[in-house]
Parts: C-alpha cells; structure tokens; sequence
C-alpha cells in the first residue's frame, strides 16, 4: 500500500528533476514496497491507475502486468513496440537498519554532491523501478510521441525470473522490445548469460558443549553487490571470508561451531557474516593472537578494494549445544567456490562464467550454502554445476539444482538494434558501446516464447545494485529518457 508520508517526501527530493513524470512515478514506487514475492501492492496500484486512465491493462495467470495504449496521432503507421521491466526490487538493509521491506517505504535522498539518487540504509531500487518508472511515464505522458505499445511489468525477476518464466506465447503482439533492465549509460546490451540456482546441504551433529567460553565472530562493511555485474571487481565475500578465517585458525586451535550464517540473497554478494563459537578459556588467549595476525594479512590483501572491511570479536552467552562436525562445515565453506571461472574468448573482457556463495545458514539439521551460477554457454554452466556436485559428493551434502533459465543470444539481424545506436549516438556524440552483460536479464527467457521478437536493453547508470549503497545517477536518468523516447519516436515503418 502506498505509504503517503513517504511519498510526499519522495516527491520533495524529485521536484525539481526532469523528466518530471519519470521522477515523480518512481516516487510512487519507492513509497510503495515491492519485495520479491511481495508485488501485489504496486502492481494493484498501476492496475488501478491505468484502468482509471482507460487504458487496457490486465494480469497473467503469474501475476504479470501488461498494459496497451494505442499510437499517438501519426505514429499508427509504424511497428508496435513492448517495453519490459520488473516489478520487484531487491531487499537489502545495513545490519544497523531496522528495515521491514514488506511493510516499510524506501526513503529517497541525494547524495552529498546531488549528482546521484540514493535510499537511506538500503536498497533503493534503481533497479529495476526507473526502468518500470520510465515504462509507465511513456503511458502516463501525453507529449510522447509512439506507435502502438504493450508495456509488460514482470513478477519476481530477481529471485528467480518467475514473471519471464510465466510468460505465454501470444500475450504479447509486438515484434521489437525495449528491456529497460540496463545498468550503465552509453551501452546497449544485446545478451546475457544464463544462470541456475545450487543449493549443498550438509547435515549437521549437534552434542552437548563441553567448552566454558563463547565468542561472536563477524565480518562486515563489505561493499557486496550485484552477483553478476559486480563479480569480477574483486570485491570480497563475507561468507568465504569467514570460512578462511575459521579455516586457518581450525589449524592451530580447538573450538567448535554453535551457530554461523552469512548473506541474505542468492543474487547479491555476500557482505556481512557470522559466527557464535566454543572453546576453553585456556586456549582463548592463542585464539584471539592467531585471529590478530590473520586479520593484519586480509587487511593487507585486500584493504585497498574493502577499505570498510571489519572483523570483530564479542563474547557471548554459553550455547548448550555445538556442532560435532564443525571441521566439515569449515572446510565446506572454504573449499566452495565464489567469484569468476572463466573469461569470454569470444567477447572482450567480458565473463563468461562465474558463481557466487550467497547466503549460508543452519536450519533443520542441515548447513545450508546457497550459489547462483552464471555462465553464457551451457557448457560453462554444466562445468560449474560437476565441480558442485563433486564438492558435495565430497564431503557428504546434497546437492540441488533449480531455476535454470536461458542465456540471450545475440541476433546479428536484428533491426532495432542499429537504430538504437545510431539515436543514442546523436544524444551521446560518441558511439554507444554494443555489448553482453554477465547477469540474467528476462530476455533470454521472452524470446524462448517470442522467438522473432527482436529486443535491445538499455538503461541508466545505476552503481552498487543489490546493495545498500545501491545509487542511480541523475543526469543519466534524462538521457536514457531522450534515447527511449527517440527510439519510440523512430520505430521503424510497418512493412
């Protein structure tokens, strides 16, 4: 529902911004919360909106939005155009924020030079609500000029890509596609890989502690980000961070696991961890001397790229019960892989191939470690999932594979994409870069229905997606508005 407070303040921060009707729907949004899996309120009030608005609007059996406005007087002539993006955002919250993302507004603010737009402690949901703003203005804005549009509004894209997954052949009737899913300014993206989700279980033994201290073991104040698009800037995770660290320290001293968990999403690398362990007081001393030294070497490797890094110690209230094979669930953390597998020999510097280890937990007896493989080759993406199965066959977990969706392959044919370039460099002054990107956008899994439909994706610049640092630039926001207007404006003559 929307959250009126939070939307006049939306509104304040946004006034004076252009495009006005961009700026002012993505306040609506960011007041209204939408959660992966939590949607029904923003996409009951753009239904509301555009039946109010008489315009054709209804839901799939997923729960998909789709919206159709006829051409605007003189573009009849011309070939129909879908925009696309969706509906949910990522939630993602600082420690220190007490944040309900099912229940609680984003929070809009600039930042301290006014160049970007920002939440206040978490995601703001850039991604993928301009994209979904810039669709609804198009509808919303009469001095638009289009041809025929469908504006289709996915469900549950970031855990899963349910809506694309969901789609049926023959919802959609327009043969050119604008994915508004981009992240950078100046690129159009005509691919992505595909991905699929790895889950390991490893059972767990709990027995009685016979220790007499416990401590607290967090790592934190890691940039994180998106698990895709991010993977390669060397950023650390939290979660195979932790197991180093217990790894090393399992080698000169005794405790035990109580409790440990790490991440929250499977599509956002992991910035924060943590771990409740046991040990005897007289060995504490060369624990916390050990643990010293450690920290000094990470510091040292990676400090220039997570200058925030902290690894703190606390002591905690005694557990009753520890987990008897805590070395299995060190060295399974610490054996797993995370980051990139492989770089592209086909596109330049561009990954082919990676994963991530994005959340980890214990519940109902097992430790529980959650990936994301990513790949833009099914051959990469089988590599991955064998090393996986090994890994787990290895130490005795299950392994479950689920979720697995399409790549997009570039169409060398396609006609809207010189067109994309040629408009984008008359607003840039410089050409535009024509490019793959390494994360899951619904493309590959819309063309699977709608095989001719010929798409390009396109965005503005929008930095540290999946984060709480997560920002998208001002400036950029009314180019890419110019560029999908101007693509609107010059789709090509029905043949």
């Amino acid at each position: 529902m929307l959250n009126q407070n939070a939307l006049n303040h939306n509104l304040s921060v946004v006034q004076d911004l252009a495009p006005s009707e961009l700026w002012r729907w993505f306040a609506q949004i960011c007041s209204i919360p939408h959660p992966s899996y939590h949607e029904e309120a923003i996409a009951s009030h753009i239904v509301s909106w555009a039946s109010s608005h008489r315009l054709t609007v209804w839901r799939d059996e997923i729960g998909n939005v789709i919206i159709k406005k006829p051409a605007t007087v003189g573009m009849e002539n011309r070939t129909p155009i879908a925009l696309q993006a969706h509906l949910d955002m990522v939630p993602q919250a600082n420690a220190s924020t007490s944040h309900d993302f099912t229940k609680d507004p984003i929070i809009m603010r600039f930042s301290d030079d006014k160049a970007w737009i920002k939440a206040t402690d978490t995601t703001l949901g850039a991604d993928n609500g301009i994209g979904m703003a810039s669709c609804l203005a198009v509808l919303s804005d009469e001095t638009v000029a289009h041809p025929d549009i469908e504006v289709l509004l996915t469900m549950t894209e970031e855990t899963g890509m349910v809506g694309a997954i969901g789609l049926q052949a023959g919802t959609l009737t327009a043969p050119i596609m604008v994915n508004t899913d981009t992240e950078e300014i100046g690129e159009i993206y005509v691919g992505c890989a595909g991905g699929v989700d790895a889950d390991l279980a490893l059972p767990v033994r709990y027995v009685e502690n016979s220790y007499d201290s416990a401590i607290s073991l967090t790592v934190k104040g890691l940039k994180g980000g998106h698990s895709g698009v991010d993977i390669h800037k060397n950023r650390a995770n939290a979660i195979k961070l932790l197991g180093r660290v217990l790894a090393t320290l399992s080698q000169t001293c005794d405790f035990k696991i109580a409790d440990i968990k790490g991440g929250s999403l499977r599509n956002a690398i992991a910035r924060e961890s943590v771990a409740n362990l046991v040990m005897n007081g007289a060995g504490k001393e060369q624990f916390l001397g050990n643990l010293s030294n450690i920290i000094k070497d990470i510091e040292s490797e990676i400090g220039t790229a997570e200058p925030k890094l902290s690894i703190t110690i606390e002591d905690t209230e005694r557990p009753d019960t520890v987990i008897e094979n805590s070395q299995s669930v060190i060295n399974l953390i610490n054996v797993l892989p995370s980051g990139v597998v492989r770089y592209s020999d086909n596109i330049a510097d561009v990954v082919e191939t990676s994963l991530s280890f994005g959340v980890l937990g214990v519940a109902n007896g097992e430790l529980v470690a959650t990936l994301l493989v990513r790949s833009l080759t099914q051959v990469g993406k089988q590599g991955v999932i064998s090393t996986l199965q090994s890994v787990a066959d290895l130490v005795g977990a299950k392994a479950v594979f689920d979720g697995d969706y399409v790549g997009w392959n570039y169409d060398p044919n396609s006609a809207i994409t010189p067109i994309t370039a040629r408009l984008y460099a008359d607003i840039l002054g410089y050409e535009p870069k024509i490019k793959v990107i390494h994360a899951g956008l619904e493309c590959g899994l819309i063309k699977k229905n709608y095989p001719n439909m010929d798409i390009v994706s396109v965005g503005p610049t929008i930095i540290n997606a999946h984060s709480p640092d997560e920002a998208v630039d001002v400036a950029s926001v009314a180019v890419y508005w110019q560029l999908l207007t101007d693509i609107l404006k010059n789709s090509p003559v029905k043949s």
